[in-house]
């Protein structure tokens, strides 16, 4: 049976790579987002790969918008068997140069975002007893850095929500799933379209990795939801590590090389557009990746590793007992 899946923040980066991936295993899928271009190149992206599209405007912020798209979803296509929820809007500036009503909205697109998608999608999946919803994170849903206080506080803020949300289904022993992907840093367009107040252009933090690695995360946890989080790169896992052992010195380390380590040498155009407020690919389709292909990768061994902990395990339990039976056979 055919899934139907909707997608937020599909008209580029993560959330155009996700609307692939799941379109070449067969789902229909159902775009959401609110440039023009963008969603019509993702919804050709879909049809390549084999599958049915259905591009939607809209903005996240807006809760009756959000609902709407669902109820079109499933007048058009069928029940909605699986959420993603990945768009979002940032600000790349120090704290004190955003402007409050910059900072709200970042809030609203990057975290509120993700609680009105939820429940459009809960509202829906809790009658059938059954359903996916995956909420793309970030490393800084654990770990602040400057020049993001914005985007940092929104992923904070979906990582506490979405527990409180998860033992509340556990607690009603629902059949409906949620579960984090926590992201790496990813070359997508945004750095190219982010609003920044920043001298230089903004950049991904390395390790860098291609936006297919993400959509892999996402797709493999659409279909084993009941981990409650992945995570992608190994530079989130050292972060997250780091960050929960020796967050004081994670701190000062970040004080040190955080503002330069997110700028390239080259300066910031002024004419550089900002999707904060209107969308960057209204006229112009960017695509699913940003302008670091040269520095990316396209795999993960972390991420391997988080969808087998199985195996692992099982391979370090072998290994202590081949490690034991040695020392035996020594004495």
């Amino acid at each position: 049976m055919t899934r139907i899946s909707v997608v937020t923040g599909a008209s580029g980066g993560i959330g155009r790579a996700v609307a692939r991936r799941l379109a070449a295993r067969g789902d229909t899928v159902a775009l959401l987002a609110r440039g023009e271009e963008g969603l019509d190149g993702a919804a050709e992206d879909v049809r390549r790969a084999g599958g049915v599209a259905l591009p939607i405007e809209v903005d996240v912020a807006d809760y009756q918008a959000v609902d709407a798209a669902a109820d079109r979803v499933e007048k058009e296509l069928g029940p909605i068997g699986l959420w993603v929820n990945n768009a979002f809007s940032s600000v790349f500036a120090p704290f004190v140069e955003i402007e409050m009503p910059e900072f709200v909205r970042t809030t609203e697109v990057s975290y509120l975002g993700y609680v009105y998608g939820t429940r459009a999608a809960l509202s829906r999946m809790r009658t059938r007893d059954q359903g996916v919803i995956v909420q793309v994170g970030s490393a800084l849903a654990y770990r602040g850095i400057p020049l993001q206080s914005a985007y940092c506080g929104a992923k904070h803020a979906i990582q506490g929500f979405t527990e409180s949300l998860r033992v509340e289904l556990l607690h009603e022993k629902s059949n409906v799933h949620v579960t984090m992907v926590q992201m790496p840093a990813v070359n997508t367009p945004q750095f190219g379209w982010v609003l920044s107040r920043l001298p230089r252009r903004a950049q991904p933090v390395p390790p860098i990795y291609q936006p297919e690695v993400a959509a892999r995360a996402v797709e493999y946890a659409a279909d084993h939801p009941k981990r409650r989080e992945y995570w992608v790169g190994g530079s989130t896992a050292l972060t997250l590590a780091a960050n929960a052992i020796a967050p004081g010195i994670l701190d000062r380390y970040l004080a040190r090389t955080g503002f330069k380590g997110q700028q390239t040498e080259q300066r910031r155009s002024p004419d550089q557009p900002a999707n904060l407020w209107e969308p960057a690919d209204e006229r112009t389709d960017a695509g699913a990746h940003g302008d670091f292909d040269d520095r990316s990768s396209d795999r993960s061994l972390q991420l391997w590793a988080s969808q087998h902990h199985g195996v692992l395990a099982a391979a370090g339990a072998g290994l202590v007992a081949a490690g034991a039976a040695w020392a035996f056979g020594r004495r």
